[in-house]
């Protein structure tokens, strides 16, 4: 009893404590969704204060925009607004100066209308004073020939003649006028180009020695070269095609060859056999032609170094091997292939000045003397032998006729001839350039004084600065000062037809009175 009692105690015991528990829970719970009630409506109401606050902060951000917006459009079209100011502005100016141009333009035109007019009026009244003038003229040529008893063509040597007098001074007077303004003129120019390739180009002096001499340490070896009854010389003569001279002269022999190119291999050869030591004609056959192969190298290295300096890299291969001969060539010391470049560099600048083609020139320059490679081996000229050479290789008509007229044998049919003349006139006569032989700079120089005391009125004619001013001396009791200016003219015109010299001949005409009286 007791035990159910205790049971239904403890059930009902469970019953209340789980009443309990359930309502604990349920306020729990109850305070719970409360709390997250309050929460939500917190995070909601933030939310809504933060999304407020961004969109406040978007449309700050896009009104900001937009007011850049407004302002760089502004900006733009204020800057196009200007440039529109300032294009309508010179289309004004220039519509104005238009204006004045047609308002000058058409006041210029009233103006030639009324100087031709003027000129048509001035050229009627002309032909009718020269219709008066000749028939005056025939009325007194006629009264003069009753008056005369003389002839027409008597009257008319009587009056040259007497014009030729009175004017002879006036004539001198006026040709020294206008004959020094064209000098003037025309040298100013021609020294300018003449001058102005000078100065670009400046070469060192190119005279070279054409004897060629090799040095023999002794007597021993001199002895060694001529060999045993001259056998070894014979030989080396033979093989080389060279003569060879062997004096007393001590340390020295010299070879001699008219052929430079031949002279310098037989020099090379002799060199490397005494250098060697072993000398006999197999040993010189074998040198020989070891020289021989370096040679033809040589040549060919300095033809086409030639070429380059030159800036023509297009030369047909004919030619190469033959510009290096020219540098073995000499004519009066002046060493060949370096005047040829020389000339092609003159002839190129001086191209350049009167605007026509450098490149053509400096070719015709290089080339001129081709012809002196070969003219040992053919008969004729080097021109003409030049000119035959390149013609074989298709070389333009320009360089044809400067290689066979740069010395006046044929007429210039190209502007390029009479440059490449003045060019090789300049490379030669440059101070240092060539030898002149005594007779011939003698011969000159009488050339020069006999031409001169041929002119009337010349007493004595001096040829002074190597040949470069005659100082003529004049008759002052046939000449005055006016004609000596004539006389000073014909000289040089006759000294440009009849001799030839290179740069230019100062003529001085001097005119002297003395007067002498003596007392006793």
């Amino acid at each position: 009893m007791d035990a159910v009692v205790l049971l239904i105690g403890m059930g009902l015991g469970a019953i209340a404590g789980g009443t309990g528990i359930y309502v604990l829970l349920r306020l729990i719970g109850k305070n719970i969704l409360t709390q997250a009630k309050n929460d939500a409506e917190q995070i909601k109401r933030q939310a809504q204060l933060e999304a407020e606050t961004r969109a406040k902060e978007i449309e700050l951000s896009a009104q900001q925009k937009q007011l850049k917006l407004k302002e760089a459009f502004e900006a733009e079209t204020a800057a196009a607004r200007k440039k529109l100011d300032e294009q309508e502005a010179r289309l004004e100016k220039r519509e104005t100066t238009l204006d004045k141009k047609l308002d000058t333009l058409a006041h210029k035109e009233r103006t030639l209308d009324e100087l031709s007019a003027r000129l048509d009026k001035q050229a009627k009244t002309l032909n009718e004073r020269e219709a008066e003038l000749s028939s005056l003229l025939h009325e007194e040529r006629q009264r003069l020939l009753n008056l005369t008893s003389l002839s027409v063509e008597q009257a008319k040597e009587l009056l040259f003649k007497r014009i030729e007098d009175e004017c002879r001074g006036e004539i001198g007077q006026i040709v020294q006028k206008y004959t020094q303004q064209a000098e003037e003129e025309a040298k100013d120019k021609a020294r300018m180009i003449i001058l102005g390739a000078i100065q670009r180009y400046a070469a060192e002096q190119t005279a070279d020695h054409t004897v060629s001499t090799v040095t023999i340490p002794d007597d021993a070896m001199k002895g060694r070269v001529i060999g045993r009854e001259g056998r070894n010389i014979r030989a080396f003569e033979k093989i080389t095609g060279v003569d060879v001279i062997i004096d007393d002269t001590p340390g020295v022999v010299v070879v001699s060859c008219f052929d430079p190119v031949r002279r310098e291999i037989a020099r090379m050869t002799l060199e490397r056999l005494i250098q060697d030591g072993r000398i006999h004609p197999a040993r010189i056959e074998e040198v020989y032609t070891t020289a021989t192969q370096e040679m033809d190298e040589m040549l060919l290295k300095a033809g086409k170094q030639a070429a380059q300096e030159a800036h023509l890299p297009d030369l047909p291969k004919p030619v190469i091997p033959l510009l290096g001969r020219l540098s073995f060539r000499t004519s009066y010391g002046q060493n060949v292939l370096k005047h040829s470049l020389e000339v092609a560099y003159l002839a190129q600048m001086m191209a350049d000045e009167l605007g026509l083609d450098g490149e053509l020139a400096r070719r015709c320059g290089l080339l001129h003397d081709i012809g002196k490679a070969m003219d040992h081996e053919q008969e004729g000229g080097h021109p003409l032998i030049g000119m035959e050479f390149l013609k074989k290789l298709n070389e333009p008509e320009a360089v044809l006729n400067a290689t066979w007229g740069h010395h006046g044998d044929v007429p210039a049919t190209t502007p390029y001839t009479p440059l490449i003349m003045a060019a090789d006139a300049m490379s030669a006569s440059r101070p240092g350039a060539r030898r002149e032989s005594l007779e011939r700079y003698i011969k000159r120089l009488q050339e020069l004084e006999e031409l001169a005391t041929n002119f009337t009125g010349v007493r004595q004619a001096y040829a002074i600065q190597a040949g470069r001013e005659v100082r003529v001396i004049a008759d002052a009791r046939m000449l005055d000062d006016r004609s000596s200016a004539k006389l000073a003219r014909d000289i040089a015109k006759k000294v440009e037809q009849d001799l030839t010299y290179p740069g230019e001949i100062k003529v001085t005409v001097l005119r002297e009175v003395r007067s002498v009286e003596y007392a006793r």
